[in-house]
């Protein structure tokens, strides 16, 4: 999968498109398996959307506590939504599936010096299990998943939609859509399972409507809405499905706004950490909320 999104020596855009689009198809979770876990009663027996949603929680809880990127996060969350739509699995065995996405995502996108060692990963997340059930369950995801990481997530697309409409604009018309707050509420749509069966450039797409639509400054928004028709034109999108995703993410950011929604977890976390862990780790990643504040907009 291509790399560039923009900047010199950049692809195309319609080239760059043109490759994710392709390849979309592939990487999609696969909705009858999504729709067993969204069945699910939630009777400690099966894998449920609640399981799921609190695990995707904890590994927003832990990318942020590392530092590491949106990418890292998005990648983890397509690859662990991949594996729950082709496994069955219990439970109790949850954490580790969720720890293992996760850390394949971190060896895929994070710089190598900057990768924890698995059994650092383990104490950190407080999990119980081993170093050696960790290689044991990577390697059944990896083979489950044919070896394939490296997904058009909704973050990717994120990007390029995002910087090609900048390329369209001026000055002013570009501070409507904020590719920071922008990123923090695709962050906070992976916490919601209902995002998990809706295609990744929907998602993207959604989310700058949704976007554009809230400014609520007719004077700029009319030319980035005039860019996003010709978006949604090109990627063949209906009004109707970007009308019913735009809802669904304008009630997800609703009730992440909540205080309920933002403060899941009241009681204080214990860290387990070696000492050369500790002194790698940045100050500021000891006190972290459970959930972040998607930022106010630059304008």
């Amino acid at each position: 999968m291509i790399d560039t999104v923009a900047g010199p020596g950049a692809q195309p855009f319609a080239v760059q498109l043109k490759a994710l689009t392709d390849l979309e198809g592939r990487y999609q979770p696969k909705l009858s398996g999504l729709r067993l876990i969204e069945s699910a009663q939630d009777n400690g027996l099966r894998m449920t959307a609640r399981l799921r949603e609190l695990e995707v929680k904890d590994l927003l809880s832990l990318t942020r506590f590392f530092g590491f990127s949106s990418e890292t996060f998005s990648l983890a969350i397509s690859l662990l939504d991949r594996f729950l739509s082709v496994m069955k699995i219990q439970p109790k065995h949850l954490s580790c599936v969720g720890l293992c996405c996760f850390y394949i995502a971190v060896k895929s996108s994070e710089e190598e010096k900057n990768v924890p060692l698995a059994n650092d990963l383990i104490r950190i997340s407080q999990n119980r299990f081993t170093v050696s059930d960790m290689m044991r369950m990577e390697k059944i995801i990896m083979e489950k998943l044919y070896w394939k990481v490296k997904a058009p997530t909704a973050l990717r697309f994120l990007r390029l939609f995002h910087s090609h409409i900048q390329e369209q604009l001026d000055a002013e018309s570009k501070k409507i859509l904020s590719l920071e707050r922008l990123e923090a509420q695709l962050k906070a749509c992976h916490c919601s399972f209902v995002f998990s069966k809706i295609k990744p450039s929907l998602l993207a797409m959604a989310l700058l409507c949704f976007e554009a639509q809230e400014q609520h400054d007719p004077e700029h928004t009319d030319t980035v809405s005039e860019a996003l028709k010709s978006l949604q034109q090109q990627l063949n999108i209906k009004d109707g499905d970007l009308v019913c995703v735009r809802e669904l993410v304008g009630k997800c950011l609703a009730e992440y706004a909540t205080t309920k929604c933002s403060k899941p977890i009241r009681q204080r976390l214990r860290w387990t950490i070696s000492g050369r862990t500790a002194r790698q780790l940045k100050h500021s990643y000891y006190k972290i909320t459970h959930l972040p504040t998607i930022p106010e907009s630059a304008c």
